[in-house]
């Protein structure tokens, strides 16, 4: 993507960011803000710097399971840095509003940067095709030509991400008020029958999208797609029929499917 075209999809990505505004779900335990915490908080902002998150402009929601527990799973908001071609990091929300608790970290990076790590990490990466090509992920507001060229850059990538606070899974009464117990590794869904349909109309109500559409939209990078590892992970963890899209194949079958053709 030329300078031109990034720099308009990130301005464009800023302005969706404010359009709509989800809260979160839990309220943080604890008494209210004091007039000293407000008075001390306007001098912060008058004299103190935010160079490292004030750049998190990139305004991602996707949907997670949880890789031990798939079938706990949660609305994600991802505010991202592109650090470079290759490297983004992100602080994962339960909203975007300025309520909205910080629930977690991913890192994502490309093809290319995977390839180089030992295999004993890579088990803690998940790929990132069925997201895209499945429509799921969605950049709140953005026209769809930004969006599609936001997720031209995003396929064949994988994210490494921890939820440190449970601030609830879909359809589970479990949410805490503090963010206790050990971090949970996040997993991506990678084939049809694996989200919960209820969990995907919550959020294309909530942001007035269509992942059919979206989808759509997004079938010419098909051709773009490769084999990726972890895709079948979890696919043994999910009641019912699971169904492969295209576009997105386990780097184990690809492999054992090119060995029958020699």
């Amino acid at each position: 993507m030329k300078t031109t075209n990034f720099i308009i999809v990130l301005m464009a990505m800023v302005i969706a960011s404010c359009t709509i505004k989800t809260k979160p779900n839990v309220k943080v335990s604890g008494d209210e803000k004091s007039e000293d915490t407000i008075a001390l908080e306007k001098w912060e902002r008058l004299f103190q710097e935010n160079a490292p998150v004030a750049q998190m402009d990139v305004h991602l929601v996707g949907l997670h399971p949880m890789k031990d527990y798939p079938t706990h799973q949660m609305e994600a908001h991802h505010f991202c840095r592109q650090m470079n071609e290759d490297f983004a990091q992100c602080a994962l929300f339960d909203g975007n509003s300025k309520e909205a608790n910080l629930n977690g970290v991913e890192y994502i990076i490309s093809e290319k940067l995977f390839n180089t790590l030992p295999v004993k990490e890579k088990k803690f990466w998940h790929p990132h095709n069925y997201e895209i090509l499945s429509g799921q992920l969605t950049a709140p507001g953005l026209p769809a030509g930004a969006e599609k060229d936001l997720m031209r850059k995003t396929m064949n990538s994988y994210g490494k991400t921890w939820h440190v606070w449970n601030t609830g899974h879909f359809s589970m009464n479990d949410a805490t008020s503090l963010p206790t117990g050990e971090p949970a590794l996040a997993w991506s869904f990678n084939h049809d029958g694996e989200v919960k349909p209820e969990l995907e109309k919550k959020l294309e109500k909530k942001f007035e999208i269509s992942f059919k559409d979206q989808r759509r939209r997004r079938k010419e990078l098909v051709k773009d797609a490769h084999p990726q590892v972890g895709v079948n992970d979890l696919k043994k963890k999910f009641p019912g029929k699971l169904v492969d899209i295209p576009g997105v194949q386990d780097s184990k079958t690809a492999q054992a499917q090119e060995a029958k053709k020699r």
